[in-house]
């Protein structure tokens, strides 16, 4: 036998003949391998395989997989085209240059992984169709992926008659695009763009600037909409809806009785924030007359029929489903519906007939549920009320609109509440305090003011309704053996949990290690530090030492609610996982047929998954509007001087956090120039090298506002601290001084050690 050590180097016709008996599993790795190359022989090889490539003997697919010339590879990402007469699927290879007129590539109507459309790009698995003359392909999906695009928003630059630059909005994205005249498109300096930066590389520059086309103007960055817009555009968020979309919208029927439940003799009313459009939920309650329950409560939530209107594989439907739910900004709502349905016959509107799907929940003198059902009725909101009117009416300051509810409908909820309370206290969850802001605009779209939002005891009397619907719904599901999208919310890691227990030790405070992990717990240590400065700083990090909650066809339990099971039922019009949990709901109990249909069950793992992402970005893309709103407003304040506090510490500054209006800025070490910082990430501080003052997360601060970038949101800081600009100039010593910058704590872990 052969030795490896004398394996002769291999011939173009030895690896031609090795591709060929090893179709969609080679890498130049693999190669070496098969042929025993070593050392100095890679780079002969390298050489070869290039040779290979220019001649057309062989090409590279997705990954760099090695195939045969001529041929597209067994593994590539292809792009949907179209459709055929059959209905299936056509598609063609992405960025396979080298393929100058690429073969027919089929994906058949039955291969429902990735729930492909027109544009979505997939990878595959390509075999040749052996039922075609001529050279053909069936894909199998083996994943969907994400869209991207290589659009970019930016404001439009002119600097002469010739050339202007666009800046991207994106402050991730640090290219300055550059704009020959003849792709301006009638963009004016100052406009807002979307330009187009995927241009061929013969086009490209080597040095400078990226060149890029400008697609679209969008309108001056001084224009209040153009602060939202910046964020939709950025994220993708859909905001138009398909004909098909549409069209089922508009011609969609005014309810009737027929065989439903009829609620309407039943004074249901909504309540929501004063600007509401769309009213998903309606509430109503009374004691529970029953003499076995004692002391009990008997409350009702009816929550939106969506599930009637937007049907399986409907273009409503798929609509709804790319989105995943509605995205909120100041100064408008991306919805997850068309208008007509969002805002009108889906939405409780007062006095008007709407199906709906209600719950019967009845509790005992302790909060605790006993039993619950089901009903598919129709109802008419008695009311809807806002959260202040609501209040207001229970703590003596009646409206007209309230008074003849406030006996009949509004003190029976409040006494129900204080029962569910009962059985919330019980349970315990975890009860951090984070305070929000109200962005307040004017007709136009100006901001006006930024305000805390105060928290009602409305507000709590809402979200326990509909956390105790959401939790009948998942245990109805439970009980019949339907499948559930759960709303999940795992236990910190233990990670996050050490973290945690270094930085509270810094404070004074202990966090038991070894126990089993409740709510409980935390909320024991937020009530340590309730009254003391440390209050917020406290809250700040056990938030941030939680786990994100998601989507999920397992049930793995609420961790942050302190329940076992739990489900998304009561925001059907803004959220796709709710529509699904009533279609499992009307399947369960047979209440109609239009319940969870057999392609729903197929792809709702990839559906749980799809609308966890579609909520982050829906979540990131409100706070960066936030951010330029805030932004907006503080540009009439640059040079003036605020209260802060800090909300974040790494190696590069400091993040604070206005105490008037909630902005974030940021604070550049390099401008704090009075000592050397060292960064401490486990107990969020930076230390000084030669003065030992310490700027640690929670710690209040004075700041100068330097910059208000409208077009990022971000606010750029400078500290004001007499005693670190008091020791601005050469360094003589290297000796540390216990002190700490206003307002800080002065028990760190460096002083307690």
């Amino acid at each position: 036998m052969t030795s490896k050590a004398k394996t002769p180097f291999p011939t173009k016709d030895d690896i031609l003949a090795y591709v060929k008996d090893n179709p969609g599993k080679l890498s130049k790795r693999d190669i070496s391998k098969a042929f025993h190359i070593r050392g100095d022989q890679r780079i002969q090889l390298k050489k070869l395989l290039r040779e290979m490539t220019a001649d057309g003997l062989l090409d590279k697919g997705h990954k760099g997989r090695i195939h045969t010339g001529g041929e597209l590879p067994p593994v590539c990402v292809i792009e949907v085209t179209g459709l055929d007469k059959m209905g299936d699927l056509m598609a063609r290879p992405v960025n396979l240059k080298e393929v100058k007129t690429p073969p027919p590539i089929t994906i058949f109507a039955e291969d429902k992984r990735g729930n492909l459309a027109v544009h979505d790009q997939a990878l595959v698995r390509l075999s040749r169709d052996k039922d075609r003359k001529e050279v053909a392909y069936v894909a199998r999906v083996i994943r969907k992926l994400e869209r991207t695009t290589s659009l970019v928003m930016g404001v439009f630059r002119a600097e002469d008659d010739n050339i202007a630059h666009v800046q991207p909005t994106d402050k991730k994205n640090r290219n300055s695009y550059l704009i020959a005249k003849s792709d301006w498109n009638g963009a004016k300096d100052g406009e807002l763009v979307l330009v187009d930066a995927k241009i061929s590389k013969s086009s490209r520059r080597h040095m400078g600037p990226k060149r890029a086309i400008v697609k679209e103007c969008l309108g001056t960055l001084d224009e209040p909409k153009s602060i939202s817009l910046i964020a939709i555009h950025a994220h993708g968020i859909l905001t138009e809806f398909s004909p098909q979309a549409l069209e089922e919208a508009e011609n969609s029927i005014p309810p009737t009785l027929g065989d439903r439940t009829d609620l309407r003799d039943i004074p249901l009313i909504t309540v929501d924030p004063a600007d509401a459009r769309d009213h998903d939920d309606a509430i109503w309650a009374e004691k529970d007359t029953d003499p076995k329950n004692e002391g009990g409560h008997h409350v009702i939530i009816a929550i939106a029929d969506v599930a009637h209107y937007v049907t399986s594989g409907s273009g409503l439907e798929k609509d709804a489903r790319e989105r995943g739910n509605s995205t909120y900004f100041p100064d408008r709502v991306v919805p997850m519906l068309p208008e007509s349905l969002s805002n009108g016959l889906c939405s409780l509107k007062e006095g008007e007939d709407r199906y709906c799907l209600a719950v019967h929940i009845w509790f005992d003198k302790r909060g605790k549920k006993i039993r619950h059902k089901y009903v598919r009725g129709l109802m008419r909101s008695a009311a809807g009320l806002s959260y202040d009117e609501f209040q207001s009416a229970h703590d003596g300051q009646v409206s007209d609109r309230a008074a003849p509810l406030l006996d009949s409908v509004i003190e029976p909820l409040y006494g129900a509440y204080a029962c569910l309370k009962k059985g919330r206290d019980y349970r315990e969850p975890l009860d951090l305090v984070m305070p929000e802001r109200k962005i307040e605009l004017d007709d136009k779209g100006n901001v006006t003011g930024i305000h805390p939002r105060q928290a009602l005891e409305a507000h709590k009397l809402v979200e326990e309704f509909m956390i105790q619907a959401n939790v009948a719904a998942a245990e109805e599901l439970e009980i019949k053996g339907w499948p559930c999208i759960y709303r999940v919310h795992e236990q910190p890691g233990e990670e996050k949990l050490n973290a945690l227990r270094e930085f509270l030790a810094s404070l004074g405070y202990s966090f038991a290690k070894g126990m089993v992990q409740k709510p409980k717990l935390f909320n024991n240590i937020l009530r340590k530090v309730k009254d003391s400065p440390h209050s917020e700083v406290v809250n700040i990090i056990i938030l941030r030492t939680q786990s994100q909650a998601i989507y999920s066809t397992d049930n793995l339990g609420h961790f942050g609610l302190s329940l076992g099971r739990y489900a998304h039922f009561t925001s059907p019009i803004r959220r796709f996982a709710d529509l699904m949990v009533h279609r499992a709901l009307i399947g369960a109990l047979k209440l109609g047929k239009d319940g969870l249909a057999k392609q729903d069950r197929e792809k709702l793992v990839e559906t749980a998954d799809h609308i966890s992402k579609t909520e982050r970005i829906s979540m990131i893309a409100e706070r960066e509007s936030t951010d330029r709103y805030v932004a907006a407003y503080m540009g009439q304040h640059v040079g003036e001087e605020f209260d802060a506090r800090i909300a974040g510490v790494s190696r590069a500054g400091l993040f604070v956090a206005f105490e008037q209006t909630g902005g974030d800025g940021f604070i550049p070490v390099s401008s704090m120039t009075g000592d050397y910082f060292r960064h401490d990430r486990d107990l969020h501080l930076l230390e000084g090298e030669y003065t030992g003052i310490i700027y640690q997360l929670g710690d209040k601060v004075t700041v100068r506002l330097k910059e208000a970038n409208r077009m990022t949101g971000g606010l750029l800081c400078e500290l004001i601290d007499e005693n670190l600009l008091a020791k601005s100039g050469p360094k003589k010593s290297r000796g540390r001084k216990p002190h700490r910058g206003r307002g800080g704590h002065k028990n760190s872990k460096r002083q307690k050690r």
